[in-house]
């Protein structure tokens, strides 16, 4: 059975969202080579409709540049969406469409995947999965920088349920950023 990981890149206010402002300046050979082994651990990608069409309108384009890209271009995508009917990006499938019952999907995505299913930022999908148990592990990628740009929506927090995590690991790199690793209290084992 596949585990879901989320990775998020995170700055020290909260800031999810306005990443060329700060994530670069953190983003060294150690921080590369940490993102491509959490990728390489990876079957496949999940995601929400937001995250699919800025990926899908990136990544395609930079097949053959790099094993990073051509990883994520290969791999299988799933999109929780009820709006997307004819994804684009090779790889790509849609969970839940009209009327579909979205976590009944992804645990079926789960019990046939055998490695992560890694998914990238934290939304309304992460909600979704924390909701109903199917997240297994957050990954905070902590940036030592505050934005002092987010607006409400573009962080971190959001008014949801209260949800516990365990520590699990941390790997802190030379430019700073820190990499947090927890799983929800109720899966830790």
């Amino acid at each position: 059975m596949g585990r879901i990981v989320n990775a998020t890149f995170m700055t020290l206010d909260g800031d999810i969202t306005n990443m060329a402002a700060w994530h670069w300046d953190y983003f060294g050979e150690e921080a590369t080579a940490a993102a491509q082994a959490q990728l390489d651990r990876s079957d496949a990608l999940i995601m929400g409709r937001k995250t699919y069409d800025g990926f899908s309108a990136a990544w395609p384009q930079r097949a053959g540049t790099d094993p990073f890209a051509d990883r994520m271009n290969s791999i299988d995508k799933y999109v929780v969406s009820s709006s997307l009917t004819d994804p684009q990006w090779t790889n790509s499938h849609v969970l839940g469409g009209a009327g579909g019952d979205a976590v009944a999907a992804v645990r079926e995505v789960k019990e046939r995947t055998d490695r992560d299913i890694l998914q990238y930022g934290f939304g309304d999908v992460t909600r979704l999965l924390l909701a109903n148990g199917l997240l297994d592990e957050l990954r905070v990628w902590l940036h030592p920088v505050l934005s002092g740009a987010a607006k409400s929506d573009e962080l971190l927090y959001r008014d949801t349920d209260k949800t516990n995590f365990e520590f699990n690991g941390s790997e802190v790199h030379s430019t700073g950023m820190v990499i947090l690793s927890y799983v929800p209290a109720n899966a830790a084992q």
